[in-house]
């Protein structure tokens, strides 16, 4: 995206402005799922922005963060979806993502798509759960940046992580073994 551009509107003001903070997102979150050369850091971000732009306004800062988070979320999902179907039995093992987060979640397009669907079930009874899952697992916030954009503490989120965790896990659990193995 060229800095020296001209905004024509206040979404395309912030996109200017949150543009390096939203490519960090989109890098480590490429780094954790492994994604193929199809789905590069940029490319990333450029089909997340492409979301973005339709939408009218943004509340502020945050609103526009939580909003790239899910975008980014989505896009993701739907290149699993797209690599799942073209491979007709589920996607390549990544390697383990080294974090707090149980390993199922990684190892192939067949889970990711499973915990999104998991999340849109958390999101039904806990959105502010499901928010904070994916600010966490897919915005790559911490604690204390979470805090600031839910408003709300850093104990709260620590507190509301583990119950999110715990109730995906379940979830997923309840799926069957081709999604918890």
């Amino acid at each position: 995206m060229a800095e020296h551009a001209a905004p024509d509107s206040p979404t395309d003001a912030l996109i200017l402005a949150l543009y390096p903070q939203v490519k960090r997102m989109a890098r480590d979150l490429r780094w954790r799922y492994g994604a193929s050369e199809t789905l590069r850091s940029t490319a990333l971000v450029n089909e997340c922005f492409l979301k973005l732009r339709h939408m009218h306004a943004f509340a502020d800062e945050a609103h526009f963060l939580r909003t790239a988070a899910r975008a980014m979320r989505q896009v993701l999902v739907n290149h699993a979806a797209a690599r799942q179907a073209a491979k007709r039995g589920g996607g390549v093992v990544a390697e383990a993502f080294e974090d707090d987060l149980p390993v199922i979640y990684w190892e192939s397009d067949e889970r990711l798509i499973a915990l999104d669907a998991a999340l849109a079930r958390l999101a039904s009874y806990a959105p502010r759960l499901a928010e904070l899952v994916e600010l966490r697992f897919f915005g790559g916030y911490a604690e204390s940046e979470i805090a600031r954009l839910l408003d709300c503490s850093e104990r709260t989120v620590r507190r509301d992580w583990v119950k999110a965790k715990a109730l995906l896990l379940v979830d997923l659990a309840e799926e069957g073994p081709a999604v918890a193995a």
